[in-house]
């Protein structure tokens, strides 16, 4: 039985992300939102693409009012009205400004802008009442992004920002990886759908539903495959056929009373590499890990077998197949679990056997974490609590009690 750390490195080190020369696609702005950029994006435009002002106000040569006061106020000749999208047509000479607007282009001969509350105008003349600081509201050409250098590199989730950076950059079509496709299966004689009435000792599949959901989250696309009796020629056919499709293979539940000797078996004869049986932590501890490699060039199947009990499904998931579909997707920095320290509001108890797990809601409280447990039974058969559960608390292996106010590392989930 693997600690956690070492499970996470074996899983991790599994993972090569998806090859920009065969895993890409070319799709339209709007349909790149929440997709991995897969080749870094230049643009032919400087940013700003002139000078222009940052501010309401005057146009101005900064040697004309640079001793500019209230006392003793310049007094200059207005020559032209700059509005946004105008081209100026006015070069300001010498006791000239222009009035000029938030983004308007700047004139030649102008390099400076004094803000109009700091102005009084009278028709066609302006005193300026204080003295600006040299190229004071100038938004100089190519100060944020000059044009042929590297705008956007690759491997980064495209969201509301990078959207916007690349309509600015008139980048209408956009190279991203695709998106990974993710198996899910339920083994268990005693599963019935969400729609089925239930009968004496039937479970409702809750995995199949809250495991899609996450895939989503996680930027893949699921492949439900439904469930699966406990029947060795089944749950092998439904794997073969998950292999084919998919990029990651998730089942959950165990099968033949809990003998995952069995799973394994049913693993090596479809040519797969088992590389975790178990591991130390509560909920969580019977997981199954293993490859299949279709030929050496393609990149390797995943397959999770993760724990039936609800919560420990998805603990698990949080902890080890979420980073794994991020970092396999092209995700070049930011796959990893995210953790933080939190003062618990509650005691957190464990029997320190495992690394254990308990599940409750993160709060930023006055510029500092806190950690609240979620209320009634811990219990990894208890899916009811773990609604709203947005962070994990974290018991290491050997750590009996954490007490109210004292520091709790903690798994940002969600």
């Amino acid at each position: 039985m693997l600690s956690v750390q070492d499970a996470e490195t074996t899983i991790f080190n599994l993972v090569q992300p998806l090859n920009p020369q065969r895993n890409t696609e070319v799709v339209d702005l709007l349909a790149a939102n929440s997709r991995v950029l897969a080749s870094p994006v230049t643009s032919q435009l400087d940013f700003p693409h002139w000078d222009n002002s940052a501010m309401d106000g005057y146009a101005v040569r900064y040697t004309d009012v640079q001793h500019a006061s209230q006392q003793q106020p310049v007094t200059l000749e207005i020559v032209e009205e700059i509005p946004a999208g105008y081209q100026p047509q006015s070069t300001i000479q010498p006791g000239q400004a222009a009035r000029i607007f938030t983004g308007a282009v700047m004139p030649a001969g102008a390099d400076t802008v004094v803000m109009q509350e700091r102005t009084q105008r009278e028709n066609n003349r302006v005193s300026i009442l204080a003295a600006p600081k040299p190229q004071e509201f100038v938004r100089h050409r190519a100060s944020y992004y000059k044009a042929g250098g590297q705008l956007l590199p690759a491997g980064i989730m495209l969201n509301a920002p990078e959207i916007a950076v690349l309509a600015a950059a008139q980048c209408t079509q956009v190279k991203v990886y695709r998106r990974l496709c993710v198996a899910i299966l339920s083994t268990g004689n005693e599963l019935v759908t969400p729609e089925q009435p239930l009968q004496p000792g039937q479970i409702v599949d809750s995995n199949q539903y809250a495991l899609a959901a996450l895939v989503k989250q996680s930027g893949a696309e699921p492949l439900m495959l439904g469930i699966i009796p406990d029947q060795a020629i089944a749950i092998s056919e439904a794997i073969a056929h998950a292999i084919s499709k998919a990029d990651i293979i998730l089942s959950s539940g165990g099968v033949s009373v809990g003998d995952y000797d069995y799973v394994q078996q049913i693993i090596e004869s479809l040519g797969g590499k088992i590389h975790i049986c178990a591991v130390a932590m509560k909920p969580g501890k019977p997981l199954t890990v293993a490859t299949f490699q279709e030929n050496q060039i393609s990149t390797p199947r995943l397959y999770f077998g993760l724990p039936g009990n609800p919560v420990s499904a998805l603990v698990t998931f949080w902890r080890f197949v979420q980073p794994t579909i991020k970092k396999l997707s092209g995700i070049s920095e930011g796959w990893e679990p995210k953790f933080v320290k939190a003062l618990t509001c509650h005691e957190l108890r464990s029997d320190g056997k495992r690394e254990t797990y308990v599940w409750g809601k993160l709060r930023l409280q006055d510029g500092v974490y806190e950690f609240q447990l979620a209320g009634g039974n811990q219990n990894s058969g208890n899916l009811i609590n773990l609604a709203q559960t947005n962070a994990l608390g974290i018991l290491i292996e050997g750590q009996t009690l954490i007490s109210p106010g004292e520091q709790v590392q903690v798994l940002q989930v969600g």
